[in-house]
């Protein structure tokens, strides 16, 4: 794994660069030489968290049965369609 670090300045000119090292490893991003962002893979950062999302989680919207919703009905109805 090998650690890049790079300026904002330089990120933001050449993009294409930071992704590719970081397929490598981090990218630490400097604002006025300091430290102020990391760039990761998704699959490194998911290392380090320990998340794997399924789709099924992905897709979920926790909270959902607390939402009420009842929309009116329609009043218009369907035209039938026209195969000519």
């Amino acid at each position: 794994m090998t650690a890049t670090t790079i300026s904002s300045r330089e990120f933001n000119q050449d993009t294409s660069r930071a992704k590719k090292a970081a397929s490598k490893g981090p990218v630490f991003i400097t604002n006025r030489g300091r430290p102020a962002h990391v760039l990761l893979s998704i699959e490194e950062y998911q290392r380090i968290t320990g998340k794997r999302r399924s789709i099924v989680d992905a897709l979920s919207m926790p909270g959902l049965a607390d939402i009420e919703f009842d929309p009116p009905r329609s009043r218009k109805l369907a035209r039938p369609a026209d195969f000519s």
